[in-house]
């Protein structure tokens, strides 16, 4: 006999007005509140004429809350306005098809007003507690593939080096926290290192002008060996460490290295890696070249592999300004592979995996949107919780999918909000951080 419970009597009814499908986003609306990012938008960025002038900063707050609450196309953004859920935002939601033509608004010079934004808005976000300070900051360079499909999308209908169709855009991300310090949009033609060294000069000068103090160092895979980074590194003061493309001058300089100066280094294979050091001069040809430090590991084969059947080692080298024990210095270059995890969140933390435009410069707004939100969540859970790296994905989970529902006594709104959920004193702890920040415009 079938239980007068059974799930098929439940009666379903979209009428709720006062619920929120996303009550959990009024901490990072609060700091985004506190930081004055529409009073930054309305101020820096100016579309003149165009049709999406009007309501600049509501339109961005739409879109980058929408890659909040987990949305990656511009129609995502209808769930904003789905029962109360404005009413917990403290801006006006915009609909997609207001969102489509903000987007189309823009060129590129718009795009990089855009960048004035987000520099300004991570010096706030730096002095209210996100920043590094005096300490000591790597910044990892890296570019990644957002794959595009058909010959629509202007910029994008090349074929990008791994033979797809998408774009190439340049990354510059803090290690240990993950935010995105700058990013840029290029064509999916581009090569790793193109611009790279324009991009880093106007990085380095962003992390100074927001509060970096301490010493800064560069690190980035081999598609960013070229002089021009280094070039840039000294003339900045900033140290790097850097893989280099090895010619067969190179692989000479590093089987030269004598047996005795090899160091063996933690490997799941015992005996399976070492690392040593030699002297060189990258850049020979340049009129500044000086010799650096070489640091090389080596590692064998995994036994029973293809390669194991040609070498008897594999060689990994990178060339490096700083001071420090070869170990230690080896395992910190390793590192840089970190920065595939705030890539991976961008792509599907966020909705950079998807760039909705025809149009290049909208899909540079749209890279721009992505970047603010995925640091609004960082440092949300920075701020908020005085935590480090939390994923999108865990956030969403535990603080910002939550389902609330708005009632109203004496003139004063109340957020309700599941009993018993296992994160509430961390939830209600960030709320009151974040409030406590100072209102800036």
């Amino acid at each position: 006999m079938r239980s007068s419970h059974s799930l098929d009597r439940i009666d379903v009814a979209f009428d709720g007005t006062q619920l929120v499908a996303d009550a959990g986003l009024l901490l990072p609306a609060t700091l985004a509140h506190h930081l004055g990012v529409r009073e930054l938008v309305e101020r820096h960025l100016d579309l003149g004429r165009r049709p999406g002038q009007a309501n600049r900063g509501d339109k961005l707050l739409t879109l980058i809350f929408s890659a909040l609450a987990g949305g990656d196309c511009i129609d995502d953004a209808n769930a904003l306005r789905a029962g109360g859920t404005g009413r917990i935002l403290g801006f006006a939601v915009k609909a997609p098809s207001t969102l489509g033509t903000f987007l189309r608004s823009f060129r590129w010079g718009h795009v990089r007003q855009f960048d004035r934004v987000s520099r300004e808005l991570l010096g706030r976000a730096w002095a209210a507690g996100a920043g590094p300070g005096s300490a000591p900051l790597t910044i990892d360079l890296d570019s990644t593939i957002c794959e595009t499909y058909g010959l629509a999308k202007e910029g994008a209908t090349g074929f990008t080096y791994t033979k797809v169709r998408g774009y190439h855009p340049l990354l510059a991300i803090a290690a240990g926290t993950g935010e995105v310090l700058m990013a840029r949009l290029r064509g999916g033609n581009a090569n790793s290192g193109r611009s790279a060294g324009h991009f880093l000069r106007e990085t380095i000068g962003r992390v100074r002008g927001a509060g970096a103090r301490g010493q800064l160092t560069v690190r980035a895979d081999s598609g960013f060996y070229a002089h021009g980074v280094v070039a840039v590194c000294r003339a900045m003061k900033v140290r790097f460490s850097i893989t280099i493309r090895q010619s067969p001058a190179t692989r000479r300089l590093i089987e030269a290295i004598p047996e005795a100066a090899w160091t063996p280094i933690p490997y799941w294979i015992d005996g399976g890696a070492d690392v040593a050091e030699t002297t060189y001069v990258p850049f020979a040809a340049e009129r500044d070249a000086v010799p650096v430090r070489l640091i090389v590991r080596r590692v064998r084969p995994t036994p029973g592999s293809q390669l194991a059947a040609f070498v008897l080692y594999d060689y990994h080298a990178f060339v490096t300004d700083r001071e420090g024990d070869t170990l230690l210095l080896e395992a910190d270059h390793r590192r840089h592979a970190e920065i595939e995890n705030a890539i991976r969140d961008l792509k599907y933390g966020m909705g950079l995996n998807h760039l909705p435009s025809g149009k290049f410069a909208a899909n540079g707004a749209w890279l721009a949107v992505q970047v603010l939100a995925h640091n609004l969540a960082r440092w949300t859970a920075r701020i908020g919780l005085g935590t480090g790296i939390v994923t999108a994905k865990t956030l969403r989970r535990r603080l910002f999918g939550l389902v609330g529902r708005l009632t109203r006594s004496a003139r004063r709104l109340t957020l309700h909000l599941p009993a018993h959920w296992p994160w509430a004193i961390g939830w209600t702890t960030a709320l009151a951080r974040l409030r406590a920040l100072p209102l800036l415009a």
